[in-house]
Order: C-alpha cells, then structure tokens, then sequence
C-alpha cells in the first residue's frame, strides 16, 4: 500500500540532519510540503527542502528560545496557511556526568528541558489550538527507549525529558481525540546519527551492537515509514501509542 499525502501540510523540527532528515524526505515521497526546521545550517536545509520538493520550505528558529518557538509557528502558519501534522523530532543529549560542576550540571539540565520539554510543549498547545479550529491533526513526539528503560548516569536530563514527552503526548491523546487531535510516541534506540556519534566515539559500535537484537545499528531511515504511517492518518485509532523502534533492546 503506498501512503498518499498530497495537499498535507507537515512541520518537522530539526530536520536537516539525521533522523528529521530521513522523516522530511520520506514525507516528500509520500506527496506531503513539509516545513523544515532547522537551528543554524541554512544551507544544508534549504538544499533538504528542495530534495523533498512539494513545494517544502526551510524555517529557522532556535528552540531554547520560546519567542523564536512562536515566531516559527507563525512563520509557518503564514507560508503554510494551515498544519496538517507537527512532528516535534529536534532534542538534545548533553553529556553531564555527576563530577561535573554543579552550576553547569544545572545549565545542561535546563538547558535539555527546555529544548526536549519545554519547546515541544509549546509547539503541542500551538498545534492543538489549530487542530481544533481546522477540524483535526496530528503530533507525532519522537522520544526515546530511555524514557522507560532509563540512561546512563551522564543522561539522566536525557532520560527526564524523553519521559515527560511520552506523558505529554499521552495526556494530549486522552484530552484531545473527540477534538480530532492524534498523538503518538516513537521511541528508538542507537541510532547512527551526528548525536550519538559522541557515544560511539567513546564506547565503540560494538557496545551499541551488542545491546540489540538485530546484526546491524538502526538508521534514520529505519524510522521514517513508521512517522509518515501515523501522520497520514491511517494509524489513528492507535493514538496514545508509544512505537518502538531499538532493534528489541528494550522490550515492554
């Protein structure tokens, strides 16, 4: 079955690398315009942008900043006209082990919340205020396996905040569906992105190996089909879900 997206409108944070990267360019594939975030590589985004095609368009904004939170939305709203789906994928995963000083430890725990938290929250209640104006939507939350099986002690603010995006999206599932607002949850592993590299650099691939179930590491476009399946709609009644995606190194 080929998933036909045309005439849908899709915004995608942190899009021009990595896994947004692969979730913007399968959405293309599928027929959707895409707005494709990004924090400071213009030109790799513009070039994304083009690649997807359907008429798809770069926005800028930095994401620990709410004003610019609200700015793209607007941006967007005004390219766009209306928002079909809103995937919030952009995050951060700063290395903050316990000997760290505590006055930086504090600067990388609110700094993670409010990239991976809070931004994403705001963008969800922009969202559903549209939705529920248009007659529906959907969010689609990218999270983590560590939401629930929990991180190493130098991602603890990692693990929080993937948490907290699996408890938002249920709430706006439960609170919003007679709305006509879907929300779901993935959740990968290891994947070979630019933000895992640093964890590769330091354990080796083959750590990462050896916690899978399957012969090779998971990469960005081993998650796009799923994210363009319950953006398009035909996954609804499966709003609330959290969908992993780690190669079965965590099951629950």
């Amino acid at each position: 079955m080929k998933i036909d997206m045309s005439g849908m409108n899709v915004v995608v944070t942190g899009a021009s690398r990595g896994i947004g990267r692969a979730i913007a360019l399968a959405l293309g594939s599928a027929g959707a315009r895409v707005a494709v975030h990004y924090r400071e590589n213009e030109a790799m985004a513009l070039e994304l942008a083009g690649d997807v095609g359907n008429g798809s368009q770069a926005f800028q904004a930095d994401l620990e900043d709410m004003g610019q939170c609200m700015r793209l939305f607007r941006e967007v709203m005004n390219s766009f006209g209306r928002i079909h789906v809103w995937i919030n994928n952009a995050g951060i995963a700063l290395k903050s082990p316990d000997t760290m000083d505590g006055d930086e430890w504090i600067a990388n725990w609110e700094k993670t919340m409010t990239v991976n938290v809070t931004a994403s929250a705001l963008f969800c209640r922009l969202a559903v205020a549209h939705f529920k104006r248009q007659g529906g939507g959907r969010i689609v939350n990218i999270a983590s396996r560590a939401a629930f099986r929990g991180d190493t002690p130098e991602y603890l603010a990692y693990a929080a905040s993937k948490g907290a995006i699996v408890s938002l999206t249920r709430s706006i599932a439960r609170g919003y569906g007679k709305s006509g607002v879907s929300a779901f949850v993935v959740a990968p592993g290891f994947v070979r992105t630019d933000m895992a590299q640093e964890f590769f650099d330091e354990y080796g691939e083959d750590f990462a190996l050896g916690d899978i179930a399957l012969p090779r590491l998971t990469e960005p476009h081993d998650l796009a089909p799923m994210v363009v399946l319950l953006a398009s709609g035909l996954a609804d009644h499966a709003t609330g879900s959290t969908i992993d995606i780690n190669a079965a190194s965590y099951v629950h």
